[in-house]
């Protein structure tokens, strides 16, 4: 079984940090916690629909941060793959393999889709966590 199964069907829920419900970030604070023992900052003061702003700032800011690496070539598994939505970087999933990313969806469960497609023109691109390149995980 591949470890994303686990996370398929978790509903959509603005803020969301738990199997309950979880928004974008929250999915990947679940996925970091359970399959990775990393924790991730939840950033609860900010809401990914009313706030899009703060938000994107966040997730500038966090690409900016010393724990996310920009990758140059091809995404691995636990990637975080950032989206635009208009102007700003307000959407984030989790990479599965090079080209496919599991991410929670407003008005939806979380779901896995292809990047390339219609994501492939709102694609900012991929961040590595530290601890996934020293090998500090597990």
């Amino acid at each position: 079984m591949i470890w994303s199964n686990r996370f398929i069907g978790i509903p959509h829920e603005e803020l969301g940090r738990s199997r309950d419900g979880a928004d974008c970030w929250g999915l990947a604070c679940i996925i970091y916690r359970e399959e990775l023992g990393i924790t991730l900052p939840e950033y609860l003061d900010y809401s990914s629909t009313a706030e899009h702003g703060e938000l994107s700032a966040v997730i500038e800011g966090a690409t900016a941060s010393p724990l996310w690496i920009p990758v140059e070539g091809p995404a691995i598994a636990f990637d975080i793959a950032l989206f635009r939505r208009g102007k700003l970087a307000t959407h984030a999933g989790i990479v599965i393999r090079h080209g496919l990313m599991i991410h929670s969806v407003h008005g939806a469960s979380s779901v896995v889709t292809p990047i390339r497609g219609p994501w492939a023109s709102r694609h900012v691109g991929h961040y590595r966590h530290v601890e996934l390149i020293s090998g500090r995980s597990h």
